[in-house]
């Protein structure tokens, strides 16, 4: 495994728990606010191979069904 997709992994899951957590009864919205803009923060680099090559994330519309 490359040396940041562990990484990457490991922050995508925490991020996933994160939200899953705050989707809990009684979940500490105030803590969820504070720790997952952090989190996201977080992420290295995307590791090769996630994404096809030539993607741009800015070169699309922003919204579905957009031209």
């Amino acid at each position: 495994m490359c040396p940041n997709c562990e990484d990457f992994a490991r922050t995508v899951l925490l991020l996933g728990q994160l939200a899953l957590y705050a989707d809990t009864t009684g979940a500490d919205l105030d803590f969820v606010e504070a720790v997952s803009p952090s989190l996201a923060v977080s992420l290295p680099e995307t590791p090769p191979g996630v994404f096809p090559d030539g993607y741009d994330p800015d070169g699309g519309s922003a919204y579905p069904g957009d031209s």
